[in-house]
C-alpha cells in the first residue's frame, strides 16, 4: 500500500501539491495549518482529518511534507518541547520544502534524526501552476538512501526531481536560485521602468530584449505583468524578501561582497515596507515605474 501522507502548511502550494498526490492516489491521511478554516476546508474536500494538534498529524501518517512560512514557524512545528511534529516520530519520514536557510535545514535534520526519524530536503523552485500539475522542480538533500525512498512520491510533484547532496546543500542551491532569479526581476523593472520613462514602445522593448542578452525567464513570466501592472501573486514580494536576505546572509558568512543581492534585498523589502509585500515578485515595477509609487 501506498505510504500514508499529511501535510503541515497548506497554503496555496501545500494545498496543491496535496490535492496533486490525493489525484495520483496516494493517502493524504491529515492536514495541518495554523489557520485552521484553511486546514479545514482542504480536509472536508480530500476526505482527510484536520487535527488540532502536530503530535496528531504525525500519528496519522508515515511521510509528513511541511510547507510553512519561514524558519521561525519549521523550527516551531519541530519543537524540542511541547506540541511538535517529533512526537512519536520515530519511524516517520519529513519532506521539507519550504524555503529555509540551510541552518535550519540542517537542524531539522538534527531534530529528525534524535526522534528516531528521517528528513529530507525537497526545496521546491516552481510556482502554484507547477504544485497542482505535478511539474514542480524539486532539489533534495540528505542521505540519499531516504531519497531514493521517497521517490515515487517526489515523481508525483516533480518531473525532474534532482538529489543535489546532503543536509543544507539543496537550500543552499535553493537560495542561490531565487537570489538571480530576483536579481533578474529588479533589473527588469529597472529597465522597462526607464524605457516607460524614455517614451519607448514597451511591447517593442520586451520583443528586443527578447532577442538579445538581456532576455531571460523572468522576461517571459514577468516582463508583460509589470508593463500591465497584472500583479496577481504566484511568488510573493514578501517571500522574495525573505529569500534574497537568505542569500544575503549566505554571503556574509563565505565573506563574501554582493553588492547586487543587497540592493535587490532592500528593493523587495520596500515593497513589504509600502504595504505591497502581497503582490507577486512583478510588483516591484510599481517602485521604479514613474507615476506609480515613490
Amino acid at each position: 500500500m501506498p505510504e500514508k501522507i499529511a501535510f503541515v502548511g497548506v497554503g496555496r502550494m501545500g494545498a496543491n501539491m496535496a490535492r496533486r498526490l490525493h489525484e495520483c492516489g496516494f493517502p493524504v491521511t491529515a492536514v495541518y495549518d495554523v489557520h485552521a478554516p484553511s486546514a479545514h476546508a482542504l480536509a472536508q474536500e480530500l476526505g482527510c482529518l484536520a487535527p488540532k494538534s502536530l503530535a496528531d498529524v504525525t500519528a496519522a501518517a508515515d511521510v509528513i511534507i511541511t510547507v510553512v512560512t519561514d524558519d521561525a514557524a519549521q523550527l516551531a512545528v519541530f519543537a524540542e518541547t511541547g506540541d511538535s511534529l517529533l512526537v512519536g516520530a520515530k519511524g516517520r519520514t519529513f519532506i521539507n520544502c519550504a524555503t529555509l536557510s540551510p541552518k535550519t535545514q540542517v537542524e531539522t535534520a538534527r531534530r529528525a534524526r534524535a526522534a528516531g526519524a528521517d528528513a529530507l530536503e525537497g526545496c521546491m523552485a516552481s510556482s502554484i501552476p507547477q504544485a497542482r500539475a505535478g511539474t514542480l522542480y524539486l532539489m533534495c538533500g540528505g542521505e540519499r538512501a531516504v531519497y531514493d525512498r521517497v521517490l515515487p512520491i517526489l515523481e508525483k510533484l516533480s518531473h525532474t526531481p534532482r538529489y543535489i547532496g546532503a543536509a543544507g546543500q539543496a537550500a543552499q542551491v535553493k537560495a542561490l536560485v531565487n537570489m538571480v532569479m530576483n536579481i533578474n526581476t529588479a533589473g527588469l523593472a529597472e529597465g522597462l521602468g526607464l524605457g516607460q520613462a524614455l517614451g519607448l514602445d514597451l511591447d517593442m522593448l520586451r520583443e528586443v530584449f527578447a532577442q538579445t542578452g538581456a532576455n531571460s525567464q523572468v522576461l517571459k513570466t514577468d516582463g508583460e505583468d509589470m508593463q500591465n501592472r497584472a500583479h496577481d501573486c504566484y511568488f510573493s514580494g514578501a517571500h522574495a524578501a525573505k529569500d534574497s536576505g537568505i542569500a544575503w546572509a549566505m554571503g556574509v558568512e563565505a565573506g563574501l561582497a554582493l553588492p547586487l543581492s543587497a540592493a535587490t534585498k532592500l528593493q523587495f523589502e520596500r515593497m513589504v515596507a509600502l504595504g505591497i509585500g502581497q503582490l507577486d515578485k512583478s510588483g516591484v515595477a510599481e517602485l521604479t515605474f514613474k507615476g506609480r509609487r515613490a
